[in-house]
């Protein structure tokens, strides 16, 4: 990946009225676990994100269940846990965790909700990585009931834009993302255009279909919060496919 720089120039931009908080109250679900001790079978997914280690989000992470994933818009959105051991108090182990949504745990139509196939609709379900479901519940579990809710996301650095594609399809991962953590809304502006609306390709990736090379590029990023924050001149003009630069931060 190529170095990240830091846009020159940034504002916060608020939509009208304040915003609002995220839904803090504690909702039930279940857990199970993948991806190995070392967390490399959570790598990739279908938020996009491809090497969760060096975009920052390591292996507190999990995939959600299609009634929470809702078509990727929930994709970097964080999520407080805690086994319920008033239901299962042989396997569950005190404390929280709070993970990230990187990914889709998929339905299984060949089994029963409550028999193997725990992602399928309309069942709320987090498939955490194994690292991260160990620190609520004891690994030969299996799976355990959980509380739950979402919480704002911490994050080190600005949001992060990669820029894919080739020209006249300009694809950009948005990771790094802090606060709501998810993304609602892009918009992109080259030097020599106006603000442009992007539109959800999977996951966290967003397209243009413009022709942008050789201008600087500036980014609008609205989460589902109803905070929005530009970031000016993020890319510079000579900025090249598969590099990623550093914006503002929620």
């Amino acid at each position: 990946m190529a170095p990240v720089t830091v846009a020159t120039m940034f504002s916060f931009l608020w939509i009208a009225g304040a915003a609002y908080a995220l839904d803090s109250a504690w909702q039930s679900a279940h857990a199970t676990f993948y991806g190995g001790s070392d967390a490399s079978g959570t790598m990739g997914g279908a938020c996009g994100y491809g090497n969760l280690y060096s975009q920052g989000y390591g292996t507190n992470t999990a995939a959600l269940s299609t009634a929470l994933f809702n078509n990727g818009a929930t994709c970097g959105s964080c999520y407080q846990m805690k086994c319920n051991h008033h239901s299962d108090p042989q396997w569950c182990l005190p404390g929280t965790v709070t993970v990230t949504a990187t990914n889709l745990c998929p339905p299984n139509s060949a089994l029963s909700n409550d028999n193997g196939g725990w992602c399928n609709p309309p069942l709320q379900h987090f498939d955490m990585a194994q690292t991260a479901f160990q620190q609520i519940a004891i690994y030969r579990s299996g799976i355990v009931p959980i509380i739950f809710r979402r919480v704002p996301c911490v994050r080190k650095g600005g949001v992060r834009f990669t820029i894919n594609g080739h020209s006249y399809f300009n694809l950009v991962l948005i990771t790094n993302v802090g606060g709501a953590g998810d993304v609602e809304a892009v918009s992109i502006k080259g030097s020599n255009t106006g603000w442009q609306p992007m539109s959800r390709n999977w996951g966290q990736n967003w397209q243009s279909n413009s022709y942008l090379n050789g201008q600087s590029l500036s980014f609008q990023v609205s989460t589902s919060d109803g905070r929005t924050i530009t970031s000016y001149n993020v890319a510079p003009a000579n900025w090249q496919f598969g590099q990623t630069f550093e914006g503002q931060q929620f």
